[in-house]
């Protein structure tokens, strides 16, 4: 999978000298190519152009534990795809700014969680901003069961049938067990229903209102988007 896998995200520049087996100096000529496409962009190109490889320098900065300059450039390519409404672009880069471990990391999230469960962007991606929730709440808070049962919605109602659908399934499963044994203690299906109905976890008008005020607490004041204009924008409201 792209975006998520056992030991959430991508590779961990604090390890030590090699990043899941990518060398440093591997990291470095990447970086230097990503940042030599910005050069030779054409006159005249699309912001979101520099904004997309600006995602991907991010990305290896956070490898190379160049995590304020990752936070920065990412920050930037964020506004760029706001206003060009490239919604699942926009979540990558809140992913990027989370993982940067800066002051707004965190509003940050709460952003890109909001983008990612409010737009039909990539299941997978939304799963993986679902996860940080999880990683960052207390195991008996009740936020990372939200987080789990809305992931596991998500991938239900957006992923087409195929291997991808049954991986994604698979996963956020998994999570959603893991999370009921260190929250509830639950090590038995009928115990399992019994917690998921008690924290009602099997209704979605439910769950995702309270996702909403997790998010609420992660961004503060700290928006970057206008919500109450976006949401008017959407079909069906």
């Amino acid at each position: 999978m792209k975006f998520i896998d056992d030991n959430l995200g991508m590779r961990d520049a604090d390890s030590g000298d090699e990043a899941a087996g990518v060398s440093v100096q591997q990291l470095e000529q990447d970086l230097a190519k990503a940042q030599q496409e910005i050069i030779e962009l054409p006159a005249g190109y699309h912001p979101t152009q520099k904004a997309k490889i600006q995602n991907r320098i991010g990305e290896i900065l956070i490898d190379l534990n160049r995590k304020e300059d990752a936070y920065d450039i990412t920050r930037e390519a964020y506004d760029v795809f706001v206003a060009a409404e490239q919604w699942e672009d926009a979540v990558q880069s809140c992913n990027v700014m989370f993982l940067a471990e800066q002051p707004y990391s965190l509003a940050a999230l709460g952003q890109g969680v909001w983008l990612a469960v409010t737009f039909p962007i990539d299941a997978e991606l939304t799963v993986a901003m679902l996860q940080h929730i999880i990683d960052e709440t207390p195991e008996d808070s009740d936020g990372a069961a939200i987080a789990a049962a809305t992931a596991s919605y998500v991938v239900d109602m957006r992923s087409p049938e195929g291997k991808q659908r049954d991986n994604l399934m698979l996963f956020t499963n998994h999570m959603l067990g893991t999370v009921a044994r260190r929250h509830g203690d639950v090590s038995k299906q009928e115990q399992f229903d019994y917690w998921m109905e008690k924290l009602e976890l099997n209704d979605p008008a439910k769950f995702l209102i309270r996702l909403r005020n997790i998010v609420d607490v992660l961004v503060q004041d700290d928006w970057w988007v206008d919500r109450d204009a976006i949401w008017a924008s959407l079909p069906d409201q």
